[in-house]
């Protein structure tokens, strides 16, 4: 049987291993959790510019709140009567303008578009465009970002 400093080494050595692995799994997980919380996905199917105003405001407080890890990756997805508000001359122009200056992605729904008899040209500059806004919605999910809808 080794002597008591022997066995006292080994059981230190023991002990920092799993220290050193605790820490590790900590540093693992809180970059896992970081990273997923600096993406989201907001759907918007309202045409409504109090609705779109509260989003582009959660959105702004989410960039804000995130600033000191770089700000968030953020997506609008519209769709439905959501795209109206994304049109020439809609009443939030200016605040989603103001969004897509902030590195917001914007998107309108083309299947919505389509129903509505919408082209690009109607639509605000510098937005995108997605084949389908609910598949847009599912895939980000997928990807990670946190979906919000409020």
């Amino acid at each position: 049987m080794p002597g008591p400093s022997l066995f006292n080494a080994r059981r230190g050595m023991v002990a920092l291993r799993s220290i050193a692995f605790a820490l590790g799994l900590v540093a693992v997980c809180t970059a896992t959790t970081a990273s997923a919380a600096d993406k989201a996905v907001f759907q918007v199917t309202e045409n409504d510019p109090a609705r779109w105003n509260l989003i582009l405001g959660n959105v702004h407080n989410l960039q804000q709140g995130t600033a000191d890890t770089g700000g968030a990756e953020v997506e609008i997805v519209a769709f439905g009567p959501g795209i109206a508000m994304l049109k020439a001359g809609s009443p939030v122009a200016a605040r989603i303008s103001e969004a897509l200056g902030d590195k917001v992605k914007v998107v309108a729904c083309r299947n919505s578009m389509n129903a509505g008899k919408l082209t690009e040209a109607d639509m605000l500059p510098d937005i995108g465009y997605v084949p389908s806004g609910v598949v847009e919605v599912m895939r980000k999910q997928q990807q990670g970002y946190a979906y919000i809808r409020p």
